[in-house]
């Protein structure tokens, strides 16, 4: 399994354009082949800035949606909304702490 965390950080007046483009698009990323889990946070201390928290079957799967139209298409809506360059990192869950 890999679990992937995307920053993003948007200019405070795109932060309800975004939140729209994640509404029309959640389920369908949720949906898609190989997601098992799909989480968006917000800062407690910085509402600019969210970060996408998701569980994939395997890399392959999480490189079959970054390739999909879907994602080129929501990629596409989000980007320009950016105050920053989104930055992401690909984990393996070594514990699960409940």
């Amino acid at each position: 399994m890999i679990v992937r965390i995307v920053k993003l950080t948007f200019r405070e007046e795109e932060i309800e354009t975004f939140k729209q483009v994640l509404e029309e698009s959640k389920e369908n990323i949720r949906a898609f082949p190989g997601v098992l889990h799909l989480q968006m946070l917000q800062s407690a201390d910085d509402p600019c800035i969210f970060f996408t928290y998701s569980h994939w079957d395997n890399a392959q799967a999480l490189e079959n949606y970054r390739h999909s139209e879907l994602f080129k298409n929501t990629w596409a809506k989000t980007k320009p909304l950016f105050a920053e360059k989104a930055e992401a990192w690909s984990t393996h869950q070594l514990h699960l702490l409940t």
